[in-house]
């Protein structure tokens, strides 16, 4: 597993946040992501992040449905075991638009659930590592990446000097791995350190 270091800072309200972000963009320091207790409108526009392309694999997914479909039943009932229905023709298009707008549908919603799952890095017995825990309550916190070129002091006094409340130097991984919340041994031991 790759363990990375990071300095994270922690606000405690939205309105300090916000501008806190775009004074980060501009100063230069890499965001590693923005965690907070409940969705924020124009933080990802403050953060640079583009949008997203779920609705392409949609697109995808659904088009490999509509193919999938229209494909089996034309081998089925007109190659494989053709049927007289009343005398319909073999290839009845009309008669099979209601499965196939079913299969279209079918296939590009589970797949858009298991890409959206998957980027998220979201799937049960999945093991993550948060920076606080009251992130999910009511804190705020922004995790700077620490580079070669970061300068730990420095970026430490920044985020206090934009309202953060506590600043901590953590070494974290970002990654997903297998494993239990409820298991009290852990795969490693993060080390944190505290900044007052």
């Amino acid at each position: 597993m790759a363990v990375k270091k990071f300095i994270s800072g922690s606000f405690d309200d939205e309105a300090v946040l916000f501008p806190a972000v775009k004074q980060v963009r501009r100063s230069g320091h890499k965001i590693h992501d923005i965690y907070t207790p409940f969705a924020i409108h124009g933080l990802d526009k403050a953060m640079g992040l583009r949008d997203t392309s779920l609705h392409v694999a949609g697109f995808i997914y659904g088009i490999t449905g509509t193919c999938t479909a229209l494909g089996f039943i034309t081998w089925a009932l007109t190659y494989d075991w053709p049927i007289n229905f009343g005398g319909k023709p073999f290839f009845s298009l009309v008669a099979w638009i209601p499965i196939t707008f079913e299969l279209t549908v079918l296939f590009s919603s589970v797949g858009m659930v298991w890409t959206f799952c998957w980027l998220c890095q979201l799937a049960p017995f999945v093991k993550k590592d948060h920076f606080n825990l009251r992130s999910t309550d009511d804190l705020f916190v922004m995790a700077l990446e620490c580079t070669n070129k970061t300068n730990e002091a420095e970026t430490i006094s920044f985020l206090q000097s934009l309202g953060a409340k506590d600043v901590q130097v953590q070494h974290k991984e970002t990654k997903w791995w297998w494993g239990t919340y409820d298991k009290d041994k852990k795969i490693f031991e993060p080390k944190t350190e505290t900044v007052h």
